[in-house]
This record gives structure tokens, sequence and C-alpha cells, in this order.
């Protein structure tokens, strides 16, 4: 009775076993597009994860719906739905870039806090910082003391500066189109790995090498036709050298 009941209970999971794929990428940072290493990338439900290596790598195993949670000390966390495309690019945001910047004067030295750091201002800086849209700071003229700050305060809150990182990460990835268009596609990978006779993980180091030998230009404004033509070279040249 007991092995009827483990039998069944297998073939009941048996579908969910056989559709797990396997999801991998590079995760960056939303800011200056950097590999990082050591995020927490995982399958929500599950016990797959992964963290990241130097070249910001990872991958786990999942299915279509689950949910991949992307975390990292300091930085804000992501959570999205896997779907059909088994290589992701994903980037995540330093917290620290959405504080408000503001300066601090007390003579003779005078403060910025930009970015989460705080800074010593150059005494001979040619241009003098404007409170337009911003927050500057200074002590008030009274025996009491105290900081006096002005400013447009509106201009400097988390949604508005969200919704600029938003836009911003909008714009860069609909130049990249080209480029998700030819690394994202299934069929494509399918086709030149059966064309060059690679394993995934022979496809998976090839990508990350294309990514880091195209990093200066990333692809920007590249057609689908450019990107795929490029690819398919650079891993025939990677194929022969290996050889």
């Amino acid at each position: 009775m007991k092995f009827r009941f483990l039998v069944t209970l297998y073939f009941a999971f048996l579908p969910a076993i056989l559709a797990q794929r396997t999801y991998s990428g590079n995760v960056l940072d939303a800011t200056d597009k950097t590999y990082m290493e050591g995020v927490n990338v995982e399958v929500l439900g599950s016990t797959s994860s992964s963290l990241t290596n130097i070249r910001g790598y990872f991958s786990v195993k999942g299915n279509i719906g689950d949910t991949l949670k992307i975390s990292f000390p300091g930085f804000i966390e992501q959570k999205i739905a896997l779907g059909e495309e088994t290589f992701l690019m994903l980037q995540i945001q330093d917290r620290a870039r959405f504080l408000p910047t503001f300066e601090v004067k007390s003579e003779p030295y005078a403060f910025r806090f930009k970015d989460g750091k705080l800074t010593l201002i150059d005494p001979d800086e040619e241009k003098e910082p404007s409170t337009k849209g911003g927050i500057s700071a200074g002590y008030l003229d009274s025996p009491n003391g105290g900081i006096a700050i002005a400013g447009v305060l509106s201009s400097l809150t988390k949604r508005a500066r969200l919704e600029r990182e938003y836009q911003k990460k909008l714009e860069w990835m609909r130049r990249r189109e080209g480029y998700y268009a030819v690394v994202e596609s299934d069929s494509i990978r399918q086709n030149l790995m059966v064309k060059y006779q690679l394993e995934r993980s022979d496809w998976d180091r090839i990508i990350i090498r294309f990514n880091e030998g195209n990093a200066y230009h990333e692809f920007l404004d590249w057609s689908k036709e450019r990107v795929y033509t490029t690819l398919s070279e650079f891993i025939d040249r990677e194929r022969r050298w290996i050889n």
C-alpha cells in the first residue's frame, strides 16, 4: 500500500519536474552597468538558488510562472516572473542613489552629501552648486543655532526619482532591442548550439565573454541582423580557438 502511494505521488509530480528549466544570466548594477558579484538569486517556493560570480553570472532551476527574487545588501530587491526566455539580463538599483543631495556649509569647510556619501567640497570649484530642484543647508544665524534647509523638495521625492530612473532604463532597453531579439531568443540559441555543436554550459560561457568583449558600446542601436552576425562570428572564433 505504501509503495503504491509513493508511485502515485511520483507520477503526480512528474510533469512539474519535467517542466523545470534552467534559467541563467547576469546581474548588473543599474547605474554603471558593471557585473555584480555575490547577488542572491532564488526561485521562491523552491530550493533552487544561486550567488552570482565575479561576472555577475547565475544559474537556477524553475518553471514558467515561478517568481525569481534578486537581492543584495544596500540594493533594492527585485521580483520577476519567469517566462519562456531562459537567459536573463537583470539590473538592480543601489538604494543610496535615491537619497537626496544636499550641502552643508560652515566656515571654513563645506560638505556635500550625494549618493549616500559625505564628501568635502573643493573650495576652488568654479561652478557654484544650484539649489534649483535640490536641497541646500547651512547654519542659522541665531543664538540657538540649528540648520536651515531650502530648495524644492518635491523633485527629490522617491517617486519622482524612481520615475526618472525607470524612463532612463526603458530608453536604454529600447536601444538594445536588436541585442535582446537575438540573445533572448530560444530558437536562435538552439540553432546556433546545433550549428556549432555547443552544450548549454558552453553557450552560457560564450555569451558572458561576448557581453564582456562588447561592453564598451553595449550594442546600443544595433540591428538584430548585426548582432546575429557578430555573435555567429564570435562563436566561430571561440570554437576554433578552443579546438
